[in-house]
């Protein structure tokens, strides 16, 4: 068979009944994915694996424990062939073709009437893929298109009307390789696209061109789309059909309001699918080397956006803090943390533009950092984190370290330190 002669189409088995003969492993596995789609399958074998006698004792399919019968073909939709035996399968087919009945032969790929492919769901996608009669190499090209489509490399956006929906998604600290897979699916799908100053901004040059981007990005002190029309466009856009993702740096649930936007949706009869990323508040500090927690250094750690907030966390250097969106306010913070008794030389440090080519770091201590930042220009975003966990890191200053503290390669940055 080339080929050339094969018709690629689905078949619709909802309520149809089909046969299966044989009743091992693979007659189980063809079974399974028959009742799958809806099928009303009767297995004919003399004896069932364990497999089909569980289908079978929970009423799922019909097993007849004998040989196969030239009737059993009369009034059924498929068949397929699995005994492992040439000759019985032989005949299944040919009595199959006799009724114009399609017949997968898996004894015989070469002459069988239909072949059956290998199958992978991505979200409502179904792909099946036929490979010249070679099962080993559908399924490998199966596994790399269902790996394409879960990491957006291919387009799953619908061409068709559907009811819209909103999707909080959580891009991580910007670089386009830390976006989640789901996220990056869900991208890859969106007819519009609502997005933060931060996040992954690269990945938006890969969008089709009519996919529209709506900017509603935020720098500290101006917000030029306040937060109440943001969730109006989510949900306008949403009703009137559209895929919306709501690219978000970081996490939607770590200080990204991702919360007031679900609650809105769904109070608007919206569809909301919330995806988390990579928060900022860790993933940063770790691409300098420095880990929120450390053994025999810190065991927790409070994530604040103001010095206003500071006299509720506790004041020690066990104790990380890591401030969000506090560049502009540094001199305050430093001030509120030492007046609620953190020492003052209590390593800080500056992670500017984390994962980004223009990474810098710039670290002291809670004496000197509010100078050091002025003088280097330091600027959002930046995330600063105050503790001994600083120590750690391997662009701190020789003083700052203790021999037996382990260290996280960084991603490349350029660094100011004290």
């Amino acid at each position: 068979m080339a080929i050339q002669d094969i018709y690629p189409t689905a078949l619709r088995l909802l309520g149809r009944p089909v046969l299966v003969v044989g009743g091992g492993p693979v007659a189980a596995r063809r079974a399974k994915g028959l009742l799958d789609a809806g099928a009303r399958v009767t297995v004919v074998a003399p004896v069932a694996s364990d497999a089909l006698r569980e289908l079978a004792d929970s009423g799922l399919l019909a097993w007849e424990p004998r040989t196969y019968r030239t009737s059993d073909v009369d009034g059924v939709w498929f068949v397929q062939t699995a005994t492992g035996v040439s000759a019985v399968d032989t005949q299944v087919a040919a009595d199959a073709e006799a009724q114009r009945i399609w017949c997968v032969n898996a004894s015989d790929h070469e002459t069988s009437a239909a072949w059956t492919p290998a199958v992978a769901v991505v979200d409502d996608v179904k792909i099946a893929i036929n490979a010249g009669g070679d099962p080993r190499r559908a399924m490998a090209l199966r596994d790399a298109v269902a790996t394409a489509l879960d990491a957006g490399d291919l387009p799953l956006r619908r061409r068709r009307a559907s009811a819209g929906t909103v999707a909080l998604v959580g891009g991580g600290p910007g670089d386009t390789g830390l976006i989640t897979v789901r996220g990056r699916r869900l991208l890859g799908q969106a007819d519009v696209v609502v997005a933060d100053r931060l996040g992954p901004r690269d990945l938006l040059n890969e969008l089709a061109p009519d996919v529209r981007v709506i900017e509603v990005g935020k720098t500290p002190g101006h917000h030029p789309v306040p937060q109440l029309e943001i969730n109006r466009i989510l949900v306008d856009e949403a009703l009137a059909g559209n895929r919306v993702v709501r690219l978000k740096g970081g996490d939607p649930y770590v200080l990204g309001r991702g919360g007031e936007e679900a609650e809105f949706c769904r109070q608007n009869g919206v569809e909301v699918e919330v995806v988390p990323g990579v928060t900022s508040a860790i993933s940063v500090p770790a691409a300098a080397g420095i880990p929120v927690t450390h053994r025999g250094l810190a065991k927790g750690f409070s994530v604040v956006t103001g010095h206003e907030e500071l006299s509720e966390v506790p004041a020690r250097p066990d104790h990380t803090v890591v401030l969000l969106m506090g560049v502009a306010k540094l001199r305050e913070s430093a001030a509120a943390l030492a007046g609620s008794g953190m020492p003052l030389d209590t390593p800080v440090g500056i992670v500017e533009n984390g994962y980004m080519p223009e990474q810098r770091v710039t670290i002291g201590t809670l004496a000197t950092i509010a100078d050091q930042a002025e003088a280097a220009g330091v600027a959002n975003p930046a995330v600063i984190v105050v503790g001994d966990v600083v120590r750690v890191s391997p662009f701190a200053p020789e003083h700052f370290k203790t021999a037996n503290y382990s260290t996280i390669t960084p991603n490349k940055p350029r660094i100011t330190t004290s």
